[in-house]
């Protein structure tokens, strides 16, 4: 009797980050944030033990979830400084909507797109400056209530 094969995964079907597209929503406004290099949206579930009588062993139960996100962009707009803005004048601060989508034309995982709903920014670069050749850049990260997934990568052939 012969062993099955494992199925591989095609090299070309890794999707490559440099296609991804992100846009913010502020106000009614959509903003390309083209400037972007790097981001990451995390959705942690929170889980609380569960203490049960005649059981060495907790239980778990899931109870509550908390998004956060992050990224590195270029030091070359000033849409969220606009917020930190309103914020310090006026004692409002915006919620905003992210979107975020991979597609790689090479990779037969298609299009994946996950938009972030109720965003905040936390922390915010105002101005900076550094002498020489070096590019400016600045960290970007906040919170979000609640995600949507419109489109979803396809399951790869052996999946």
């Amino acid at each position: 009797m012969a062993e099955a094969k494992a199925a591989i995964m095609n090299g070309n079907d890794a999707v490559y980050g440099g296609a991804a597209e992100c846009y913010v929503t502020i106000g009614g406004k959509r903003y390309n944030l083209m400037s972007m290099t790097e981001f990451e949206s995390e959705w942690e579930v929170v889980i609380k033990d569960v203490p049960i009588l005649g059981k060495v062993g907790m239980g778990h139960k899931a109870a509550g979830a908390k998004g956060t996100w992050k990224g590195t962009a270029h030091y070359n707009q000033s849409a969220f400084r606009a917020m930190a803005d309103e914020y310090q004048k006026k004692g409002t601060m915006p919620y905003f909507e992210m979107q975020v989508t991979n597609e790689d034309k090479t990779s037969a995982a298609g299009r994946q797109t996950i938009s972030l709903h109720g965003c905040l920014c936390e922390k915010f670069t105002l101005a900076k400056f550094q002498a020489g050749e070096e590019l400016l850049e600045e960290e970007l990260s906040g919170t979000f209530e609640s995600w949507d997934m419109p489109e979803k990568f396809k399951d790869l052939a052996g999946t």
